[in-house]
């Protein structure tokens, strides 16, 4: 997941922002709103959602208990109310270690490269 790390920059997110962050569809960030009370963006008018940092976290960490760690929904819900703490750390972790094999990567290239 190559997540956008420049969204402290704004306030509000739309949902189609929202949507290319996280490589998934509108329809399914309206869904797991349906599915997980903690993701409650802003309606402006007409509906426009308005998504804040902390929904993005809640929808990140959504996303990698449903789609990094393949759980079921009933399984993510259960997952975020016994432990929340424990799974942005393994968010975290996860990202780093991302993080430093895209370095690595690039590193290897650039040595190749010049061989």
């Amino acid at each position: 997941m190559a997540l956008n790390t420049n969204k402290d920059l704004k306030l509000y997110y739309s949902i189609s922002e929202v949507a290319k962050m996280f490589n998934v569809s509108e329809t399914l960030l309206r869904y797991w709103e349906k599915e997980f009370p903690n993701i409650k963006p802003h309606k402006a008018g007409r509906g426009v959602r308005q998504y804040t940092k902390e929904d993005i976290e809640e929808v990140r960490i959504v996303y990698h208990l449903v789609k990094e760690r393949g759980m079921t929904l009933e399984g993510a819900r259960t997952s975020m109310k016994r432990d929340k703490k424990s799974t942005n750390k393994q968010i975290e972790v996860i990202e780093r270690l991302k993080a430093v094999r895209d370095e690595l990567q690039a590193i290897n290239k650039a040595f190749n490269a010049l061989t």
